[in-house]
């Protein structure tokens, strides 16, 4: 049943173009070509990159939080109580105002005083500005080395200049070191994102972030063993180049360099709208939707990672309109401050 099972899985046609088999993917003659087992390599290299971040975290972060004065926000504990201890934990952190009643019958207790012992408990869980910093300065130095990292790997390729030349002897181009350790790196740095999720700040949009996460990995997956490494190695550079600038504008938000903090994200929202919602559909989605077909007919892996590229845009999207919200409201804010400030110098010009 399992060897049927897998003969289905691993059948020629959901994975290859046209007539072609595994078999044409074999080693020889020098020519070494992605395969399945080199994908168990990033999981050593998520837990690496786990140590790497503990100490990164510790040994660079933390001093340098000191160093820049960031300090955790002192937050008063909420009061010892069994009964509200166990509601908060076992039902939920946001009780409705019937539960509050409730809740005040149960222990005795004024409503307004369970309120307060509920946001103070909520706030109890909430991560430290030094966490945050931590965090974001391990992903800024990360993208950083990544985003260089595959610009040496891709700036002589000639399907970096040339976009067709992606699928030139597509599916039988042999594997260079570069793309297999930036491939490995890659896999291995979101993977140790997924081990993290429970013990690392959880965001507003923890769930879109744990989508575009599985999806980062099926697509990086899938394309090494379709070897799609080419386009694949196109698409990382193309998202950390933005990436390195939204994590270094929190880093700066934290150390309340705020000038610094606004001025890097406006240029990390031109960067993102530039790479992601032009770069990114109009000429990576376009080269692998037009392009293979010119050279083979449609495909099972055809679709299913072209519908992998379709969902990371949906999320691109929806990071879109929040990045132009805050652009939106960064814009309109210094606008009534500015029209604030002159109105108060208007003002007291004539008394002074």
């Amino acid at each position: 049943m399992l060897q049927t099972v897998g003969e289905w899985i691993w059948w020629d046609r959901l994975w290859l173009p046209g007539n072609l088999s595994w078999s044409a993917l074999e080693d020889k003659e020098g020519r070494v070509y992605a395969k399945v087992s080199h994908l168990y390599a990033s999981l050593p290299c998520a837990l690496c990159l786990l140590v790497v971040r503990y100490l990164f975290e510790r040994y660079f972060a933390t001093p340098l939080a000191n160093f820049w004065g960031i300090r955790d926000k002192i937050r008063l504990p909420a009061e010892q109580n069994p009964i509200l201890e166990k509601y908060f934990c076992s039902q939920t952190r946001v009780p409705s105002q019937a539960d509050v009643w409730s809740l005040c019958k149960k222990t005795g207790w004024p409503e307004r005083r369970v309120q307060v012992w509920f946001r103070r408990r909520r706030n109890q869980e909430r991560p430290g500005l030094r966490k945050r910093f931590s965090e974001a300065s391990w992903r800024c130095a990360f993208y950083l080395f990544a985003f260089f990292g595959g610009i040496l790997a891709l700036y002589d390729k000639p399907w970096v200049y040339n976009l067709r030349e992606v699928w030139a002897g597509f599916p039988k181009q042999s594997l260079l070191p570069s793309q297999y350790w930036y491939y490995m790196l890659e896999m291995g740095f979101y993977l140790s994102l997924v081990f993290s999720l429970t013990f690392d700040v959880k965001r507003k949009d923890f769930k879109e972030q744990v989508v575009h996460h599985v999806a980062t990995l099926t697509l990086l997956s899938f394309s090494w063993i379709s070897n799609f490494v080419r386009i694949g190695t196109l698409v990382m550079v193309v998202h950390d180049s933005s990436d390195i600038l939204l994590e270094g504008a929190k880093v700066f938000n934290y150390a309340t360099w705020q000038q610094t903090s606004n001025g890097m994200f406006v240029v990390f929202a031109v960067v993102f709208m530039v790479t992601r919602l032009i770069v990114f559909p109009f000429w990576l989605i376009h080269c692998t939707w037009v392009y293979p077909l010119e050279l083979y007919p449609a495909f099972f892996g055809y679709y299913f990672f072209n519908v992998m590229l379709l969902v990371l845009q949906l999320l691109h999207l929806y990071w879109a309109a929040l990045i132009l919200r805050m652009v939106y409201k960064f814009i309109f804010t210094q606008y009534i401050f500015a029209t604030m400030t002159l109105k108060l110098h208007c003002y007291s010009g004539p008394i002074s």
